[in-house]
């Protein structure tokens, strides 16, 4: 189905785009690049590294407990977990502690950044879920109207429209205009520095004679 496909998750690498950031980009091997384009919006949906029996700090991202006081044991305890007589009962639903991670895991809005026909890779810009060679699967939903592609291999010169050229170039005239402000300023100091040096000692040469 175009628009559509499966893959393995690779790996995960820094790199530039045509306007000098640097983004993560994870490879994907995928079975089919029919209906792709770089440019594309994707869903990529995997499983999520499982992290096994985990606390409510890691798990749920609890505050835990304070640190003084005498309070030794409560720095990574959930605290209360309830009401007492009414209702009698742990809520269902409540965070506690418990294995954590090992789910489906759905993310959207990635950019497809470019594809590599020959050996079917996907280079997709931000991090998916899952460990190395875990299955992935991929929708596409529609375009992003501000790519910026990656920078080729080889390529040192940042790409840039007419405007941003202008917009460069004005601002590196103005300053070349503020150093040489600052240059005649510094000289002018220079000047007035020495002219006032040169009249003290003459009134120094007068007194003495």
């Amino acid at each position: 189905m175009q628009g559509q496909t499966i893959g393995i998750k690779l790996k995960t690498v820094q790199k530039f785009t045509q306007d000098g950031v640097r983004i993560p980009v994870t490879y994907l091997q995928v079975d089919s690049v029919e209906g792709f384009k770089p440019g594309d919006l994707v869903k990529v949906t995997g499983c999520s590294k499982g992290k096994g029996f985990t606390g409510v700090v890691k798990r749920w991202g609890f505050k835990g407990g304070p640190k003084t006081h005498g309070q030794s044991d409560r720095q990574r305890s959930p605290g209360s977990i309830g009401q007492g007589t009414t209702p009698g009962r742990v809520y269902k639903g409540k965070k506690m502690a418990g294995r954590s991670g090992g789910l489906k895991v759905t993310i959207s809005g990635l950019t497809l950044m470019d594809i590599e026909m020959k050996e079917k890779l996907f280079l997709i810009k931000g991090l998916i879920p899952g460990a190395k060679k875990g299955k992935i699967s991929l929708i596409k939903y529609k375009e992003n109207k501000k790519f910026v592609p990656l920078m080729k291999l080889g390529e040192t010169e940042i790409k840039e429209t007419e405007e941003e050229k202008i917009e460069r170039l004005r601002k590196e005239d103005e300053l070349k205009e503020n150093l040489e402000e600052a240059n005649e300023a510094k000289t002018e100091e220079i000047v007035s520095e020495e002219k006032a040096k040169e009249v003290v000692e003459k009134e120094e040469n007068n007194v003495k004679n």
